[in-house]
């Protein structure tokens, strides 16, 4: 673990003892990985962007787009696959894993991420 993790955890620990919640519920999106190298959808290096610079990405993530040009749907997700493969978590991966072990069945998390982290 890293520093800045040990941190998280000491204010974690502080947060639950002073609240002793019935149900924690995290929200997680592109940002938490953010950190790991792994690009937010949106801005000049989105997923949106790279990868898609000749079409509309929201063209491309379709069947239709996979139906007319199957080469270029296949690059623009192996690009994406390629890049989660190599990402590490970071300490807001490693604080989300803390929060579950402390609470259990207490824990909720709801995320739209694939990268596995």
């Amino acid at each position: 673990m890293t520093p800045d993790t040990h941190q998280l955890e000491r204010e974690l620990d502080t947060l639950l003892a002073r609240t002793e919640p019935k149900k924690v519920v995290v929200l997680t999106g592109a940002g938490i990985s953010a950190e790991s190298g792994i690009p937010t959808f949106r801005g000049p290096e989105g997923y949106w962007t790279v990868g898609a610079r000749e079409y509309h990405p929201q063209e491309l993530a379709t069947l239709q787009a996979f139906n007319r040009m199957p080469r270029e749907v296949w690059h623009w997700y192996l690009y994406r696959r390629g890049i989660c493969r190599a990402a590490e978590p970071n300490p807001a991966h490693f604080a989300l894993v803390e929060l579950e072990r402390a609470l259990g069945d207490r824990f909720t998390l709801i995320t739209q991420n694939v990268d596995g982290l």
